[in-house]
């Protein structure tokens, strides 16, 4: 592959692929907003009607967050630190447990539209409107990024405009949302993981055929330290390893599929709770699919780089503009395959925004617009949904500009995730797993973990970790054709840590303490510290004496396999009446007399006549 730089360009035919990806999901939200008669009330607006099924709910959910962040971002991790990201199948298997067995029966239970619904129930208006406000800031920013990661992605390899690239994501996205609703969302995100699928799919196919076989590429990339799968090092301050992706991962992806109102209100918008947790097990599937196409897109990547790392080498700026340089270079003589691949970037961007819009309409309509002017009907509610989707749309866009001041994208959008997520997870859990929470625990212990949450987020923003916390793998440009070679070093490793060690004499002590958590544990402390605080202050004003709706705690028949036992019992008892069964039953004869039975005799409990005679 290339060691100058020279790489191939976006030609018509990729133009064709990107517009027609851009076509068929405008297509979509057209129809939707038609089929059936169109979105007549806000439930059919923002819930599908509750008609769902489970598989295109699944690969709904999948098509979400595994956004353009993930087809950007987890490559690119990869190639700098390795393969240890792949420990996330089992961080995700803990997840979908924890979301189907834990939250989702609550939530459906409940029949409600907002997942912030609950909390009024449960708690109070306060918490409700709390939860509520936590959640539109959190969507907002989280959007904003993964709106600004495939304008990199169109910048570098087309030279587009950056900010027209943003603008034109979010007006396509806001466009179709608008129109179809929840039903276009989850279709538009079907058609959308079949492409992102696609493009990992060519690009590691190319790969495997420039670099002569898969065994070239996992032998590179165990000579190269990238199949460093086990670090059982359980010091909270090293970026990754098996505890810290296990631990804190499993909270903050639980923060997202457990009591984000993104992922929530679609596995609810199922027609039956059994088809809802039937959508987590299935997307379950599709989060290793995808996950695997990433590490092995990350293992190709350095393998044809090992020698000549572009970002070293200043070809690219940014580490998240190395999968659209390596598609490009890798499919210069195959002309529409760049544009498939700039079209699955785009894809998870528009399935996650597309899949936010709906979400933030939904939390703003029902807890904020519907309590307080009781007067609108279904029919203006529809209308207002509506309004709020393209508002939203509008907002997304702007709060993009801010994702260019975070650093790299895949981080950047996890530690929103889990500032803000954590939190709201451990007042979740507060309100479903301790019957003795109250309104008082629940809003002290939502502050005391939003507060640790974002000290230590905002921190570690200004002050990031040094390197051997992080532990990036070398990046050699001894194979590149560079004209000064003066100017630069084999590895980037070592001119890197001296650089932040110099500088780092002048960052306070917390700066390489607490600051440098890993960002998984962001969503952990802010759960923990949530729930601690929740529980001792409810205890301290007397939550233990409070009567709590039932419906909105955690009961034992909500597990999948206390449904499954009953549902055996069930089926075994109908087994044993069919073995009963008898078509022709034993008459009834007398006690004493046989010749004489109850019917006969029984007038006080039949007392039917025909023609004056007992029958």
């Amino acid at each position: 592959m290339s060691s100058t730089g020279v790489i191939g360009s976006f030609t018509a035919w990729d133009y064709v692929v990107f517009a027609a990806m851009l076509l068929i999901s405008a297509a979509i939200g057209i129809y939707y907003a038609f089929a059936g008669g169109g979105q007549k009330t806000s439930s059919e607006f923002l819930m599908g009607g509750r008609s769902m099924t489970a598989v295109p709910v699944a690969l709904s959910l999948t098509a979400s967050f595994m956004s353009a962040v993930t087809v950007l971002g987890t490559p690119a991790e990869v190639y700098r630190y390795g393969a240890m990201f792949t420990i996330f199948a089992f961080t995700y298997t803990l997840v979908v447990l924890a979301s189907s067995e834990i939250f989702l029966p609550v939530f459906y239970r409940l029949g409600i539209t907002s997942t912030y619904e609950y909390l009024e129930l449960r708690f109070n208006k306060v918490v409700r409107l709390l939860g509520t406000i936590l959640f539109i800031i959190q969507t907002i920013l989280y959007t904003g990024i993964v709106i600004y990661a495939p304008a990199l992605a169109l910048n570098q390899v087309t030279g587009f405009d950056l900010w027209g690239a943003v603008v034109a994501t979010g007006v396509v996205c806001t466009f179709y949302c608008t129109m179809g609703g929840l039903k276009a969302v989850v279709w538009t995100d079907v058609f959308q993981v079949g492409i992102m699928v696609a493009g990992f799919s060519s690009v590691i196919i190319r790969a495997v055929v420039v670099q002569g076989g898969i065994d070239t590429i996992l032998n590179d990339s165990y000579y190269g330290g990238r199949l460093n799968f086990w670090d059982f090092n359980p010091n909270p301050l090293q970026r990754h390893s098996f505890w810290t992706i296990i631990i804190g991962g499993t909270f903050t992806w639980t923060s997202i599929y457990g009591v984000n109102q993104s992922q929530v209100q679609r596995y609810i918008a199922c027609k039956t709770r059994f088809q809802a947790k039937m959508s987590l097990y299935v997307n379950l599937v599709g989060l290793w699919a995808i996950l695997a196409c990433a590490v092995l897109c990350g293992l190709s990547l350095y393998s044809i780089y090992k020698e000549c790392d572009p970002w070293t080498a200043n070809y690219v700026s940014a580490p998240d503009q190395l999968m659209p340089y390596f598609a490009l270079d890798i499919f210069q003589d195959y002309p529409g395959l760049p544009g498939l691949f700039v079209a699955c970037a785009y894809s998870g961007t528009l399935s996650t925004v597309s899949s936010s819009i709906n979400a933030l309409a939904a939390v703003t309509v029902e807890d904020l617009i519907r309590p307080y002017f009781k007067s609108l009907d279904e029919k203006k509610l529809s209308w207002v949904s509506k309004g709020m989707s393209l508002l939203y749309g509008v907002v997304c866009i702007a709060m993009a500009a801010l994702a260019s001041l975070m650093g790299a994208l895949l981080q950047a959008a996890l530690s929103i995730f889990g500032m803000v997520g954590g939190p709201l997870l451990g007042l979740f859990s507060l309100g479903i797993l301790f019957r003795c929470a109250n309104s008082k625990g629940a809003i002290v212990g939502l502050i005391a973990g939003f507060t640790v949450s974002l000290w230590i987020g905002i921190g570690a923003q200004i002050y990031p970790p040094l390197p051997e916390r992080s532990l990036p793998l070398n990046l050699s440009t001894a194979g590149c054709n560079i004209s000064n070679p003066s100017n630069w070093t084999a590895t980037t490793q070592f001119p890197v840590t001296t650089l932040i060690k110099t500088e780092s004499n002048g960052r306070p002590a917390l700066a390489d303490n607490w600051y440098s958590l890993s960002y998984l544990y962001f969503s952990t402390f802010g759960t923990l510290v949530a729930v601690a605080v929740g529980v001792c202050v409810s205890l301290l004003t007397g939550g233990h004496k409070e009567n709590v709706n039932r419906d909105c705690l955690l009961r034992k028949e909500d597990f999948m396999c206390s449904s499954f036992c009953t549902y055996s019992k069930d089926t075994s008892m109908e087994k044993i009446d069919v073995l009963k069964w008898n078509p022709y039953p034993v008459v009834d004869h007398g006690t004493d007399n046989p010749a004489f039975n109850h019917v006969e005799m029984d007038f006080k409990e039949k007392n039917e006549k025909a023609n004056g005679v007992h029958i």
